[in-house]
């Protein structure tokens, strides 16, 4: 039997997708800053909520931050903001 084939959809609105590669991954988030990026979309802010406790709980320190819409690409400051203080990065999608 064959295996199941994974697609991965890249939403972004560019004409030609750029090469992406996954960067490394840290083994554990404990004494890591982990960045929790709102996009704006309904509920998302209830997700990060219960994953920030969770994060803290495991010894992670948890920043928060929100894009102004989800219409529209991350704004430039924003993106060197949280490049800066953050090691890890999750983004809520949540309706």
């Amino acid at each position: 039997m064959d295996s199941p084939v994974t697609v991965v959809l890249d939403p972004t609105d560019e004409s030609r997708p750029a090469a992406r590669t996954v960067g490394p991954r840290p083994d554990d988030l404990a004494g890591r800053t982990v960045g929790l990026l709102d996009i704006a979309k309904p509920r998302g802010d209830v997700f990060l909520d219960r994953l920030a406790d969770l994060l803290t709980e495991r010894g992670a320190t948890v920043r928060r931050y929100a894009k102004p819409t989800f219409t529209k690409p991350m704004p430039t400051d924003l993106r060197a903001e949280i490049t800066a203080e953050c090691d890890v990065v999750i983004e809520a999608l949540a309706d």
